[in-house]
């Protein structure tokens, strides 16, 4: 096989760069599933099925450490550089995203199990709860389902969407939490079921963040910026580049 001038093999390094993507993108719908199924255990107060997020929390992790281990295998091997070397490093950092959404399920699961957040004597607050989380959890998985999709097809202008649409998420988490606020000042004897309330809906929140978080990625392998410390405002006047797809994950 001939050797391309940054440093690998073609063929067998494209095989090896597909061979992660498609692992980040498994992955990707696994984390995706587990925000989905701790909110639905939410809604119906359902135990096994918050049971069922903790457990496959387990496949999380085996898919960050296997994912960690092919990516340094694959350094070592083809010795990448450049747009290459761009490449793994994006796929990392998207992995460190995708296994912290993960936590984020997993804290809802928790709430769930522990059966503070739904206090049955206040059935407003319980119905409040559930819609706020049903719909910020269609916002949040939405912005990951987009980041991850931008990611897997180098689509700067779609990822500095994703990361317009965070300071929506973030007004829907304040929206949220003030109806909570005017809950525990109706009756102070709910806080206790609020605070849980807010930690369902800051784990939300926080599936948006990483979905920023990813959308920034996109923009260094497509681009070579930076922007991790960026606000989204420097990140909307950022002008994407048409992406370079001979070395990129697209294949």
């Amino acid at each position: 096989m001939g050797e391309l001038t940054e440093g690998h093999t073609v063929k067998g390094y494209d095989v090896d760069l597909a061979g992660l993507r498609l692992k980040l993108l498994e992955m990707g719908g696994l984390v995706l599933e587990q925000v989905q199924s701790a909110v639905t255990a939410l809604a119906k107060t359902d135990e096994g099925a918050a049971r069922a997020v903790l457990e496959r929390e387990e496949e999380v992790n085996r898919y960050d450490l296997a994912i960690d281990d092919d990516s340094i295998t694959l350094i070592a091997r083809r010795q990448p550089m450049g747009s290459d070397l761009r490449a793994i490093i994006s796929i990392a950092r998207v992995i460190t995203d995708l296994e912290r959404v993960g936590d984020e399920a997993k804290k809802i699961a928790h709430i769930v199990l522990s059966a503070k957040a739904l206090d049955m004597r206040s059935a407003r607050l319980t119905a409040q709860l559930t819609r706020d989380a049903r719909h910020m959890a269609r916002f949040a998985c939405g912005m990951l389902r987009d980041a991850l999709d931008a990611f897997d097809r180098m689509e700067a202008t779609r990822a500095v969407e994703v990361a317009r649409r965070d300071a929506e998420l973030n007004a829907e988490f304040q929206g949220a939490v003030r109806r909570l606020v005017t809950r525990v000042m109706e009756d102070p004897r709910r806080l206790a079921s609020v605070l849980d309330a807010m930690t369902v809906l800051k784990a939300l929140e926080h599936v948006g963040d990483h979905a920023k978080n990813i959308a920034r990625h996109v923009l260094y392998l497509v681009e070579g910026r930076d922007v991790r410390h960026e606000d989204t405002a420097v990140l909307m006047a950022i002008e994407p580049e048409k992406p370079d797809r001979q070395h990129g994950v697209g294949g």
